[in-house]
């Protein structure tokens, strides 16, 4: 007695299409291939796309990295400017008074020479 198989009740030559006309089978075998396809070079544009985001991001990083190194140098400088300027108000205001008004009788004498030559 014979055992019944797989292949059996399938004409020879024809166990990929499993008993599918031939070509309703290869046009679906064609659109498979041709969305895979797409698919495919879908998704080595998104790759592509994604490693141009990485080169930009890195790099955005390092101006971000930059710049914060240049804000801290500027607020070291600010900082430093502004205690110049609080050293300088705790001063006497009776010297600094005295000071502006001789430079002012100073201009104002330079500019009457001036003017009378």
């Amino acid at each position: 007695m014979r055992r019944a198989g797989l292949g059996e009740g399938v004409p020879p030559g024809n166990y990929g299409n499993y008993g599918y006309a031939n070509s309703g089978y290869s046009a679906c075998e064609e659109e498979n291939e041709r969305l895979t396809e797409s698919l495919r070079s879908k998704v080595t544009a998104i790759k592509s796309l994604s490693i141009e985001i990485g080169h930009e991001v890195k790099h955005q990083n390092k101006l971000l990295a930059e710049m914060d190194s240049q804000f801290d140098s500027t607020t070291g400088f600010l900082g430093k400017t502004m205690g110049k300027l609080k050293i300088l108000s705790r001063g006497s205001q009776t010297k600094l008074l005295c000071y502006m008004t001789l430079f002012s009788l100073f201009v104002f004498f330079v500019i009457y020479w001036i003017i009378k030559l």
